[in-house]
């Protein structure tokens, strides 16, 4: 291993390391509704337990979506444990404590309550508690983690014929934005470095989650922007999903990835919000911001909700001429407050 890459192994917790490197059989949960970062860190964790002659069950609470499919081992992600399984270890991924795991911890209460948990994050509205818990904000993605865990525990980044190396890197560039965002740190791209040494496909994994879409997306996006409002001499832009949209493109909801990101782009704005009419008649919020303005995390604490400095989310038990009501006044008051 590199001298550069032998000290940056080092920053990994001396009990984490120890209780994953004596970990038999180990259970790998991402968050609810999972994005690249989430999949390819509880997969990189299988593969790392399997490398080292362990048995490893991958899980999320709800279907990987299309978008991931590309991922190493995604097919063999489960909605559950494996009951032929006893678990000696659960690790969770890009969450912060096992409610974020979502309706797997409700299905299986005895499991999550009795086996030892890790917990690997990354989010600046995750509090650190526990020797078993790595919250480090400075990291880009909870993949920047599992990477500094490979190399601790001797797990070469090129296993698998760079199959490690492709779910960590999905994780990377989909939290910086292939590496475009301010969270990009000199340690980000050192290990980015590496992974693509080690197999990972850059360009592919940036073009499949960045740069193609399905014709009804495109649709959907269509739909939503020509609705967006600004506020405040447009300093907050905003806009709607409604369940009709989706209907309306033949679209799905996890087609709505990306459209907040757009949002953002509004010359003037400091904050870009969008709501997302839900099933049960609540409605998700999702937030983005400035580099050097708002704190998305205020903005989304009251509801419970949490994530990064410049990208948050929450749900709102409301619909979403209600939960609007609610939202705007805060999100205009936030931003008048920012100087430049």
């Amino acid at each position: 291993m590199p001298a550069d890459l032998g000290a940056l192994a080092s920053m990994v917790p001396d009990p984490i390391a120890k209780r994953l490197a004596s970990a038999r059989t180990v259970l790998a949960v991402g968050h609810e509704h999972p994005d690249a970062d989430a999949l390819g860190a509880a997969i990189a964790i299988g593969r790392i337990v399997t490398a080292r002659g362990g048995t490893a069950t991958v899980a999320s609470s709800d279907p990987v979506p299309a978008l991931y499919r590309f991922l190493p081992g995604v097919a063999e992600v489960l909605t559950d444990p494996d009951p032929a399984l006893a678990y000696d270890l659960v690790v969770l991924c890009d969450c912060a404590d096992a409610a974020r795991a979502g309706s797997i911890v409700g299905r299986h209460p005895d499991l999550f309550a009795a086996t030892p948990a890790i917990v690997l994050d990354h989010h600046a509205s995750s509090e650190p508690a526990g020797e078993l818990t790595w919250v480090d904000q400075g990291a880009a993605a909870t993949c920047e983690l599992v990477a500094l865990i490979a190399l601790r525990l001797g797990v070469p980044l090129d296993a698998g014929g760079g199959e490690l190396a492709t779910a960590l890197m999905a994780g990377l560039v989909m939290d910086t934005a292939t590496f475009a965002h301010p969270n990009t740190t000199p340690r980000t791209l050192r290990l980015a470095a590496a992974l693509l040494e080690a197999g990972a496909a850059l360009s592919d994994i940036s073009r499949r989650l960045y740069r193609t879409k399905p014709e009804s997306q495109l649709r959907l996006f269509g739909r939503v922007l020509g609705r967006l409002e600004a506020h405040d001499e447009g300093r907050v832009v905003a806009a709607t999903l409604e369940l009709a949209d989706l209907e309306a493109a033949g679209a799905l909801p996890e087609h709505s990835e990306g459209l907040v990101d757009l949002l953002v782009q509004a010359e003037e704005a400091e904050v870009a919000l969008l709501l997302k009419e839900q099933e049960d008649g609540s409605s998700r919020l999702s937030v983005r911001t400035r580099d050097g303005g708002v704190d998305a995390t205020a903005l989304v604490a009251g509801w419970g909700g949490g994530g990064h400095l410049r990208a948050a989310g929450a749900t709102i038990g409301l619909p979403p001429a209600a939960a609007w009501a609610a939202v705007l006044p805060q999100a205009i008051a936030l931003a008048r407050d920012v100087r430049r």
